[in-house]
């Protein structure tokens, strides 16, 4: 099961009720917290959820309003009590920027492990998360990510019989290790069954809507995707901006066939979202317009 929830949902400045961009997603004990714009450490209070236990913080880019919140979070996670390392990914500069802002966060109790992904595909795994990057197109470097969660594959009995695999070993076996016995040697794949579908969210923003985000965000359970304007009318500053459209998002959603959108890194001027949501429906008609602490468990189909 994977726990996602939509911490901030504006862009470029907070407004009432509206904070900055940030996400949290978390998988049996793990957490990874994708930006941390300002209100981000508000929201968590909010949920009740806690500071201690975040692994990793991801970060899309350094526009200030997906990371001014970062020095307080250090803080307050020192002050939780944390002394192991804290991982912060992100685009190239990530080690300059940590180092500006822990000026004002100074003689944190554990260790800043930063990991600058200079590829265009990333990989990096978090227990039983598997998290991606990809690059961006906006107006300085920018990652969007995808984070995984495979499924086990299931014991097959009729496999094992059939392929004479003694009783003793099926447990060690459905676990995922090979062992030798006697003079054979015997593999996972003679117990277990088919590939079955594990779960895969996708969050991107901010970005123009270019090809290589189709695949990645393919099949993908949940797409949280930043519509920083409502109405097409924006074309032109969108694509000034280096940002998308609702129906740009829409389009992506349908295109990458994933099963839910989340519009999410609205405009301060876009003070209804929801009046442009009945026209972005008729691109991709499970779209939900993105509120602050919006959240979903999503569990294996």
């Amino acid at each position: 099961m994977l726990d996602v929830c939509l911490l901030g949902c504006g862009g470029s400045m907070p407004v009432p009720n509206r904070s900055l961009t940030s996400m949290l997603v978390s998988s049996n004990g793990s957490k990874l917290l994708i930006d941390c714009g300002e209100g981000t450490q508000v929201s968590m209070k909010i949920l009740g959820s806690g500071f201690k236990a975040i692994d990793i913080i991801c970060f899309t880019h350094y526009h200030a309003d997906h990371i001014a919140g970062l020095p307080g979070l250090l803080l307050t996670i020192a002050n939780s009590g944390r002394i192991e390392p804290l991982t912060i990914v992100g685009p190239s500069g990530l080690k300059k920027v940590v180092e500006g802002m822990t000026v004002i966060a100074p003689m944190l109790p554990y260790e800043l492990k930063l990991i600058e992904v200079q590829q265009d595909f990333y990989e990096l795994k978090l227990n039983d998360m598997i998290i991606h990057a990809i690059s961006c197109e906006h107006t300085l470097p920018c990652l969007g990510y995808s984070v995984e969660i495979k499924r086990r594959k299931k014991f097959n009995k009729e496999k094992a019989q059939l392929n004479d695999v003694p009783i003793k070993l099926w447990s060690i076996l459905q676990k995922g290790e090979s062992i030798q016995f006697g003079k054979r040697v015997f593999t996972p794949d003679m117990v277990l069954g088919d590939e079955r579908k594990g779960i895969k969210i996708c969050y991107v923003t901010d970005t123009r809507p270019i090809a290589s985000l189709v695949d990645f965000i393919k099949e993908a359970e949940l797409f949280i995707c930043e519509g920083m304007y409502g109405e097409d009318d924006s074309l032109e500053k969108a694509i000034k901006n280096k940002h998308m459209l609702f129906s740009e998002a829409a389009a992506l959603a349908k295109e990458g066939n994933v099963k839910e959108l989340w519009l999410t890194h609205f405009s301060p001027s876009l003070k209804e979202p929801e009046k442009y949501l009945e026209h972005t429906k008729k691109i991709f008609d499970n779209t939900i317009v993105g509120k602050d602490r919006l959240c979903r468990d999503i569990n294996f189909t």
